[in-house]
């Protein structure tokens, strides 16, 4: 704070002086911070080094002194002590009095360095006008800070409303009650109050309050008086009822309290100093240490790795040097045949094969050095992703190390493992194959990694290979819900919102070049449906469900309804007929149930099941409780297997293979799952999540063909995933253009609605919410 040249004092400046609300006065680190003069700016500029602005840090001095946990530190006190004592002789020294000598008024640096932040230019030797005009000021002043304070109530400290309006009593001299002016003699009595606070501390208000009123009589506890007997004989000289008894400033700093600390004062912050910067090297020390072994850990981890990384690249050096010389004798073998006189044509077309792979072989070996990534670099698409390549490349073989580890440890604890001769050996041989001598039966990672790494580089789009344009003007609504190919993969089926099943030609939608399309056969349902599923062994045959909870079976060639199952209560979502065992159809409902000869019961509305190609006996079915179940039929009363991983409701499940499937969610995920890790009965870990789609509210749509993984958005675009990888292989965009019309609207509500593999071949069918049907291909 800055001195005025027309105040009266050096360093208080006038009683107009805007004071600094108390929510500075007791701001920490979150106030801004304010330039501290210089020792020369101070005594060019006029300013006081006792009265200053806020810093960072400061904390008021009432807070200090009313924290439950302070305790008494004797050397500590008296240099708080001393420093007010020497800011009050300051202003006595030019015929000020303080007035304000009280812990409200003075702040603390984090260094125990103490200022005061009250105007005290307002008070002269002898005004009593002034005094009263500057305590109406003061008392204003407070009622604001007050106002700020409201939520300290709920502090475990002195609510600061309380104490405030309290300490204005405590620290009030006897002459002031009687009336008489402020002297210099009741800044001593303050400072008496304010050295018996310093030096005793109280832990609830009530106490507070008892013996701040005793202290008014001089009376002061007796734990105070029998630990601190030298503090509080000084202490009740400060305090003497007559003014004229009180000691002056000057005795007061030349008395033996005041003088008799001060070396040991120096000698004990200098050893605080010490110990404060041997603390600070201990934890710059331990800093230091923390990054040197978190440092060593990933040099360590590093190493590994590198080591790792050589291990394969050897075997995979091995497999393609065997690879070569296989081709190299199958080259030697093709020219020794053409010269013979049996299959010239069958020979030649052989030859012409492999004279396209053989120099591509050594090709690669000449330039293996020279240029070992410009495969890679070619591939935009692979290094764009090619931190997730790495990540999913570890996994695998994390995965793999861990199985092997596992295989190793039940051999070493099987009963046969411990007889000698050929039991022993045979074991070793069979359960760990990686210790034949061929290097293509070693690295049991490699096939299925590089199987996934070719199959993601293999495709690069989606084309339109036809449109399937069809009407039906007597539906306002012509969202398609499900999509499904015969066993051929010949006819197609669509269902949906308008009680229709549309059975279609594949080869006549792809080969013609029609305005419309019409349907081969139109099978009309009483209800809107939800979905189909043509029976695998009865190539006429397909199943539907509707919103009311019916399951249909119909007879595709002849266009009629063969049976009806109305044992669901509720709309059915799914339906699945089992490619093992035909004559077993799965439903899954709102009501929670599913499997019309048997049912298993569930507490969450089941919205797809699914059966395994190869068996009839196991089912799998997603729930809106954010779980995938794995039931084995024979024992339908507890899952096999529980998959917990997705947040929202499980919408599609497919099986990629019979010990993998995928799950889609609204939670905008995909999910592999491995069912032989499951164990434990509960599968927390998913082999991948897939990312890239967007699906928060509606289905999608779910297919698997071949590894390749198909599913809508709400983006309205077709998204592709490999199993082997969680990034897209390929997308693609349908327009919004109305199905009727083939004209272009704006309706960005649009979303794929149902999606549909022909059998494991590179061909989709896909449908959104507005009834446009597309045949979509994969191309490199």
């Amino acid at each position: 704070m800055e001195g005025s040249s027309n105040s009266n004092s050096r360093g208080f400046s006038d009683r107009n002086t805007e004071f600094p609300p108390v929510d500075e006065c007791v701001r920490s680190m979150f106030g801004s911070s304010t330039h501290k003069p210089s020792s020369e700016e101070e005594d060019s500029l006029g300013v006081d080094p006792f009265v200053r602005s806020l810093e960072w840090g400061d904390v008021s001095l009432r807070q200090w002194l009313d924290k439950p946990e302070r305790s008494v530190d004797v050397l500590e006190c008296l240099h708080v002590f001393r420093q007010i004592v020497e800011i009050v002789n300051a202003a006595h020294s030019q015929g000020i009095v303080v007035h304000n000598v009280k812990p409200s008024c003075f702040v603390m640096s984090s260094f125990n360095h103490v200022s005061f932040i009250e105007s005290a230019s307002c008070s002269d030797s002898g005004s009593e006008d002034g005094q009263k005009e500057e305590k109406g000021s003061y008392n204003k002043i407070w009622e604001r800070q007050i106002e700020k304070l409201e939520e300290e109530k709920k502090q475990r400290c002195f609510p600061m409303k309380h104490v405030l309006a309290m300490e204005t009593s405590w620290y009030t001299s006897p002459e002031e009650e009687f009336g008489s002016p402020s002297t210099c003699a009741s800044d001593v009595y303050r400072l008496g109050v304010l050295l018996f606070e310093l030096f005793c501390p109280v832990t609830s208000r009530e106490e507070k309050s008892r013996i701040m009123s005793s202290l008014r009589h001089r009376v002061l506890p007796p734990q105070i008086l029998l630990k601190c007997h030298k503090e509080a004989s000084f202490c009740l000289w400060l305090l003497h009822p007559e003014p004229t008894c009180r000691p002056s400033m000057s005795d007061l700093l030349q008395s033996d309290f005041i003088t008799e600390p001060r070396d040991n004062l120096v000698e004990h912050e200098a050893a605080i100093e010490l110990r404060d910067r041997i603390e600070e090297q201990e934890s710059l020390l331990e800093f230091l240490l923390l990054i040197q072994q978190r440092k060593q850990d990933s040099a360590c981890s590093l190493r590994d790795t590198i080591s790792l990384l050589s291990s394969d690249i050897e075997q995979v050096v091995k497999r393609q040097l065997i690879l070569k010389k296989q081709g190299s004798s199958y080259s030697d073998l093709s020219k020794d045949d053409h010269q013979s006189p049996s299959g010239p044509s069958t020979l030649l077309a052989s030859r012409k094969r492999f004279r396209q792979v053989i120099p591509q072989v050594e090709t690669d070996v000449e330039v293996d050095e020279e240029s070992q990534g410009s495969t890679l670099l070619e591939s935009s698409r692979l290094m764009r992703n090619f931190k997730k390549l790495e990540t999913v490349y570890f996994l695998t073989r994390r995965r793999q190390m861990k199985a092997a580890a596992l295989g190793k440890s039940l051999t070493r604890h099987s009963p046969l493992s411990s007889e000698n001769g050929r039991g022993g050996s045979m074991i070793s041989s069979v359960s760990n194959p990686v210790s034949n001598n061929d290097p293509l039966r070693q690295g049991g990672w490699i096939d299925p990694f590089l199987e996934g790494l070719c199959k993601y580089l293999s495709f690069s789009k989606l084309r339109v290979k036809a449109d399937l344009k069809q009407g039906d003007l007597l539906n306002s609504s012509n969202l398609v819900c499900a999509l499904a190919f015969d066993r051929d993969g010949e006819l197609f089926a669509t269902a949906g919102v308008n009680k229709k099943i549309k059975i279609f030609e594949y080869n006549s939608i792809v080969n013609s070049n029609r305005d419309i399309h019409y349907p081969v056969v139109e099978l009309a349902s009483r209800s809107r449906l939800s979905s189909v599923c043509w029976n695998s062994y009865i190539k006429s045959q397909i199943a539907s469900s509707n919103f009311e909870g019916v399951v249909q079976i119909w007879d595709v060639a002849r266009s009629q309804l063969v049976t009806e199952m109305k044992e669901h209560k509720k709309r059915v979502w799914s339906i699945d007929i089992s490619s093992a065992d035909p004559t077993l159809l799965a439903s899954g409902s709102d009501d929670g149930t599913g499997v019309s000869i048997g049912t298993i019961k569930t507490k969450a509305n089941i919205c797809c099941v699914q059966f395994p190609s190869d068996s009839g006996r196991s089912l799998a079915f997603g729930s809106a409780d954010h779980k995938v179940y794995y039931y084995d039929l024979r024992n339908p009363k507890i899952p096999l297997s529980t998959m917990v991983g997705h947040n929202k409701t499980v919408s599609n499940v497919k099986f990629v293979d019979s010990s993998t499937l995928v799950s889609s969610s609204t939670d905008n995920m995909l999910k592999l799952w491995d069912l032989s890790m499951s164990a434990s009965g509960v599968n927390e870990t998913p082999l991948h999540s897939f990312a890239g789609h967007t699906n928060l509210k509606n289905f999608v749509g779910l297919s698997v063909s071949d590894g390749y993984i198909a599913t809508g958005s709400e983006t309205n675009e077709v998204f592709v995933y490999h199993k082997a990888f969680p990034m897209p292989v390929m997308s693609y965009m349908f327009s919004n253009t109305d199905s009727l019309s083939g004209l272009e609207i704006d309706d960005a509500s649009q979303f794929i609605s149902s999606i549909c593999w022909r059998g494991q071949s590179s061909t989709l069918v896909a449908a959104n919410s507005n009834g446009n049907i597309k045949i979509l291909e994969m191309v490199a």
